[in-house]
């Protein structure tokens, strides 16, 4: 095996400066650590990640429990983003990830906070689970560097879309737009649904909007039946809405297909908007008019902060980082003003 003694011979430079050069420090010359790299790619050098650990007391592997309930896994269009843009945050700065599905299928561990030690993780971003289970309070109030997505704990670092101005930002889209009968099809109970419903009924309030309790319904986020069947029921109602919010673009497929089959059309009879803004939403017709989540930021911002957490843990602040979304405005909302409504 290849050692950095070996390359400092081969180079005619020091082991110091080696470790120098692989590890991209700046106390040395730009085309020293350029011969330095070239001459341990061509001897087939590789750092010994045993030796860095030991080193560092890190393992350099960061954990990310991601159970969803509906068991989409990476095939779930908004986590997927959000998970890539953590994935290359991350590994950018010399860290793999491992992603924890239930600690039940390892052998000698009975909880998340257990098989989390087990492994040795440096860190964990908890994207998505039941972040009321007692396994999920154990970990976070554990001392292992810790950052949710979505969901806010005391003292725990926590990255947020802004689902409150993404509700009233979405709300005021379809109000400017003329409708005044607006339904919502919110998500099961969490604290992102909590914040969107309460933002709804708010920016109804400022805008002078009565909502009927039968306005209000509720489908798990992904269900494309649960959305089916409540769409059929709001269509059914003596004074049915002009427009229909759903929980997720998801969702909103079924709200299209329910719509279709009672012989109206999207838009140009029932306008439709959706939240998040995944690809295939683009490519529909009518397109999916919809708050687009920015993905992106919140992958990076959840390895960003975690990253710190671990490298910088004395002086890094434990805060809730706000990312904000904005409404594409997609073809599934008609403008109606000046219509009868």
């Amino acid at each position: 095996m290849v050692s950095m003694k070996d390359i400092a011979v081969a180079c005619g430079v020091s082991v110091a400066t080696v470790s120098k050069a692989l590890n991209d420090q700046n106390d040395i010359g730009r085309k020293t650590k350029e011969r330095v790299r070239r001459m341990a790619e061509e001897m087939g050098y590789f750092s010994n990640s045993a030796a860095k650990m030991l080193k560092t007391n890190r393992s350099y592997n960061i954990g990310v429990l991601f159970a969803h309930e509906d068991y989409s896994g990476l095939t779930h269009d908004y986590y997927a983003a959000v998970l890539d843009s953590l994935k290359r945050t991350v590994e950018q700065q010399g860290y793999d990830i491992t992603f924890i599905n239930s600690y039940q299928h390892f052998a000698g561990t009975a909880s998340y906070l257990g098989h989390c030690r087990s492994r040795g993780f440096d860190g964990i971003a908890i994207v998505c689970t039941d972040f009321y289970s007692p396994e999920i309070i154990e970990l976070v109030r554990s001392d292992i560097p810790t950052v949710t997505l979505d969901h806010l704990f005391n003292d725990v670092c926590a990255v947020m879309s802004n689902n409150v101005q993404g509700m009233q930002d979405l709300l005021t889209y379809v109000w400017e737009k003329g409708h005044r009968r607006v339904a919502y099809i919110h998500g099961a109970d969490s604290s992102v649904t909590q914040s969107r419903l309460a933002s709804f009924y708010r920016t109804a309030v400022q805008l002078g909007l009565t909502i009927p309790d039968e306005y209000i319904r509720m489908s798990p986020y992904r269900d494309t039946k649960g959305a089916y069947r409540e769409t059929m029921y709001l269509l059914g109602l003596s004074e049915p809405p002009t427009c229909i919010l759903y929980p997720d673009d998801f969702s909103a497929f079924g709200g299209y297909n329910a719509i279709r089959e009672s012989g109206l059309k999207v838009a140009e009879d029932v306008s439709v908007a959706g939240y998040d803004g995944i690809r295939i939403a683009r490519h529909i017709e009518p397109t999916l008019t919809t708050l687009r989540q920015d993905t992106e930021e919140l992958g990076h911002q959840v390895g960003e902060k975690l990253i710190s957490l671990i490298e910088h843990p004395k002086t890094t602040l434990v805060e809730t980082i706000v990312v904000e979304g904005h409404v594409f405005s997609g073809n599934s909302v008609k403008d109606i003003r000046g219509k009868k409504k």
